[in-house]
C-alpha cells in the first residue's frame, strides 16, 4: 500500500541529494528565458500578431509548458535509469518499509515538483514582462503540475523498459519534435490537416493548449479535456512504472 509518509521520504531523499548540486537546476530556469527573449521578443517583432495577440504572448505559454516537460522528464528518465541500473538506489529503498509504489510515486512527485518550480519562475517573469492579462493565469502553475505529472509518469514507465544509455536516443527522438511542433512556436493552422491531427494527440500539445488558454484568459470545455488527458497519461505511466519496478527489483 502506498503511503504519504513513505512517498515523502523519497522526495526528501532527492532534496538532500541535490542540495550540494543546486547548479544543475539553473539551466532549467535560464533556458526558457533565453527562448522568450530571443524568439518571443526578437522574432516577435518580425512576426506581428497571432490570433489577436502578440507573438511573444502566443509563445510564452508554450515555452512554459515545454520548460515543465523538460524539468519533469529529466528525473524520471536519465536519473531514474541511473538509480535503477547503476546506483541500485531502489534496491536499498526496498530494503526499508518502502514498497515499489512508494518509490515510483516519490520519484514522480519529485519530478513534477521540479517542473512546476520552473513554470512558477517563468510565470513570474511573464508577469514582469506584461504578458499575463487575466486572473486565469494564476492557474497556470497548477496546470504545470498536471503537465509535470503526465511527463514524469510517462517517463518513468518508458525508462523501466530501457536497457542501455543508447536507448535514450529514441526518447530524445520523441521529445525534440514535440518541442518544435506541438504548437509551441506556431499555430496548428500552419500545418497540413493530417499533421495537425497527429500533433493534437501529443501530450505536449495538450499542455501547451491548456497553458495558453489560461494565460490568455480563454479557458473552455477543451481545457477540461486537456487536463483530463494529462491526468490520465500520468496515472497510466505511474501504474506501469510501479508494476515494472516491482517486477525488476523483487523477481
Amino acid at each position: 500500500m502506498i503511503t504519504f509518509l513513505h512517498t515523502r521520504r523519497v522526495v526528501e531523499r532527492n532534496v538532500l541529494a541535490y542540495r550540494r548540486r543546486w547548479y544543475l537546476f539553473v539551466s532549467g530556469f535560464v533556458e526558457p528565458f533565453l527562448y522568450l527573449l530571443s524568439i518571443g521578443i526578437g522574432v516577435g517583432e518580425l512576426v506581428g500578431t497571432i490570433g489577436g495577440v502578440s507573438y511573444r504572448e502566443f509563445v510564452a505559454p508554450g515555452v512554459m509548458a515545454a520548460a515543465t516537460m523538460n524539468g519533469s522528464i529529466f528525473d524520471t528518465t536519465f536519473n531514474f535509469f541511473h538509480k535503477l541500473r547503476y546506483e541500485h538506489t531502489y534496491d536499498a529503498m526496498l530494503a526499508t518499509p518502502l514498497r515499489p509504489g512508494d518509490v515510483t510515486l516519490g520519484e514522480v512527485t519529485w519530478a513534477l515538483l521540479r517542473g512546476a518550480a520552473y513554470a512558477a519562475a517563468f510565470l513570474v517573469a511573464m508577469i514582469a514582462f506584461g504578458l499575463v492579462h487575466s486572473w486565469w493565469g494564476v492557474l497556470a502553475v497548477p496546470a504545470a503540475v498536471l503537465i509535470g505529472f503526465a511527463f514524469a509518469g510517462a517517463g518513468a514507465a518508458v525508462t523501466s523498459y530501457v536497457r542501455s544509455w543508447y536507448d535514450f536516443d529514441l526518447i530524445n527522438l520523441a521529445l525534440i519534435p514535440m518541442f518544435l511542433f506541438s504548437g509551441t512556436f506556431f499555430p496548428l493552422s500552419r500545418y497540413p490537416g493530417w499533421f495537425a491531427t497527429v500533433v493534437r494527440c501529443t501530450p505536449l500539445y495538450q499542455g501547451v493548449a491548456l497553458e495558453r488558454a489560461l494565460v490568455l484568459g480563454r479557458p473552455g470545455l477543451a481545457s477540461i479535456g486537456h487536463a483530463l488527458y494529462l491526468a490520465a497519461l500520468g496515472s497510466l505511466g505511474l501504474a506501469i512504472a510501479t508494476r515494472r519496478l516491482a517486477r525488476l527489483l523483487t523477481s
